[in-house]
Order: structure tokens, then C-alpha cells, then sequence
């Protein structure tokens, strides 16, 4: 299993509450397909510097740090995607400065 981050924006149109049920439902969506949720950080609500849609000026944003396997990486992807709870998702590989460990003990001395 490799160590994923994902950055979830979730989508706050006309409804403040419900935040909690959205990050319920993208952990269980992580571990339906197998993923692993280690840390799960809630950030604040952010205006959009850039307005693509009128209904959406901004939005929740979650930072979810889980593994995963690679094959099921896209359809998670997809079905994140396709949640009406969330506006955006960006799944990257988690680096060693993403996760707390020091760049210097992540780095293999040889």
C-alpha cells in the first residue's frame, strides 16, 4: 500500500452544517475500497480567488492522509468525484514532509 493526501473541497451551497456527515462519508468511501484513513485535518472555509461557478464562492476544505493500493486509486477518484457533498478532489502521493517525518530521516543514508 503506498500513502496518499488527499485535498478535499467540500461543497458548502446553502448548507453550513453537515460538514461532519461529508468527512464521515469520504472516510467510509477511503475504506470501502480498501484504503486505509491514518489523519484527517479540517480546515477552514476559503473564498475561491477564482469564481468558475456563481453558486460556489467557496468552499470547506479537508486534508485526508490514508493508504491505498494503486489499482484502486482511480475508481476512488471517480466515486469522490461523483459525491454531491464534494466540489473538488486532488489525491497526490504523500512525501515524507507531508506527513511529519523530517527530510532527513526520510532520506536513505547509503
Amino acid at each position: 500500500m503506498k500513502k496518499y493526501e488527499g485535498l478535499f473541497i467540500l461543497n458548502t451551497a446553502g448548507k453550513e452544517e453537515g460538514i461532519k456527515e461529508a468527512i464521515d462519508k469520504i472516510t467510509a468511501e477511503i475504506s470501502a475500497a480498501g484504503g486505509k484513513v491514518e489523519t484527517t485535518q479540517k480546515m477552514d472555509k476559503k473564498n475561491f480567488t477564482r469564481i468558475a461557478d456563481k453558486r460556489h464562492t467557496s468552499g470547506f476544505y479537508v486534508n485526508v492522509i490514508f493508504q491505498s493500493e494503486e489499482n484502486t486509486l482511480a475508481a476512488l477518484r471517480n466515486r469522490l468525484a461523483l459525491s454531491e457533498d464534494v466540489f473538488r478532489v486532488m489525491i497526490t502521493n504523500a512525501s515524507a514532509e507531508t506527513v511529519g517525518i523530517p527530510a532527513a530521516a526520510a532520506t536513505p543514508v547509503r
